[in-house]
């Protein structure tokens, strides 16, 4: 019986009630200014008043390229895309995967919608997934 997908890394991302995915990311209580990930000290103002919070799930695609080499310690398939989506809301941009790897068939201003995509299996037969965002 296969087991449940595991997250590539611990508090990025959650599944809501329903199964659908989220960032999860922080808000700092002095300035109000969201960040991702979620850390306890703002990166913009220093204040450690840092709340969770869940991240919207969609964006417009803001940059991106294709990554056609695996990276250091990268255990994905490639070519895969990656870029820059500026989430709903109040602007925070994060940096992600994205599922379309082609360029061509990107464009600024994209609508985008967060998903979880396979990465590997580790070394205990568990599938990891992580974030990725793809075209709505």
């Amino acid at each position: 019986m296969p087991s449940m997908p595991i997250p590539v890394h611990e508090g990025l991302f959650e599944r809501d009630e329903n199964g659908a995915p989220y960032l999860i990311g922080g808000r700092c209580g002095s300035c109000g200014r969201d960040h991702f990930p979620s850390r306890d000290v703002c990166p913009y103002c220093g204040a450690g008043d840092a709340v969770t919070v869940r991240l919207p799930d969609t964006g417009r695609l803001w940059g991106w390229t294709s990554v056609l080499t695996a990276p250091p310690g990268y255990q994905g398939e490639v070519p895969f895309g990656f870029g820059v989506v500026e989430l709903d809301g109040d602007g925070l941009r994060v940096i992600t995967r994205l599922e379309e790897s082609d360029p061509d068939r990107l464009a600024f201003d994209q609508p985008m919608q967060l998903a979880l995509t396979p990465l590997h299996v580790d070394d205990e037969g568990n599938p990891v997934e992580t974030y990725t965002f793809m075209a709505r």
